[in-house]
């Protein structure tokens, strides 16, 4: 697990989808989800099979995230490619609002240290 940040402020919680099987199923099968799941090496979703809307940030990683561009998508819908894109930022609609979450923000990932104790 990891944690999504801007300026150093805490958006959320972050899991990262980096293997084919983790990107094919995304967010499918939940009724809720709270915190962003990041999809590497992307450029377009769809939200078929997903019973609730998500909000969507096709996104430039390098060593920072930046938001190239925000939509919200509905239950069995398809993007389109967005270039300049290599990532995707999902979260539960409404998520992107609350977070302030706007087009050129540039965002951190802290990945969390676990411990056994």
């Amino acid at each position: 697990m990891a944690w999504l940040l801007r300026n150093g402020e805490v958006l959320a919680s972050l899991d990262i989808a980096s293997s084919l099987f983790e990107k094919s199923k995304g967010l499918l099968g939940l009724r809720e989800y709270n915190g962003a799941l990041l999809l590497l090496h992307t450029r377009s979703v769809h939200s078929i099979g997903m019973h609730f809307e998500i909000d969507v940030a096709f996104c430039q990683k390098g060593e920072y995230i930046t938001v190239v561009s925000i939509t919200h998508m509905p239950p069995y819908r398809i993007s389109l490619p967005r270039f300049g894109a290599n990532c995707v930022l999902e979260a539960e609609v409404g998520a992107f609002s609350r977070w302030g979450l706007q087009r050129g923000d540039i965002l951190e990932i802290r990945e969390t240290v676990e411990t056994n104790t």
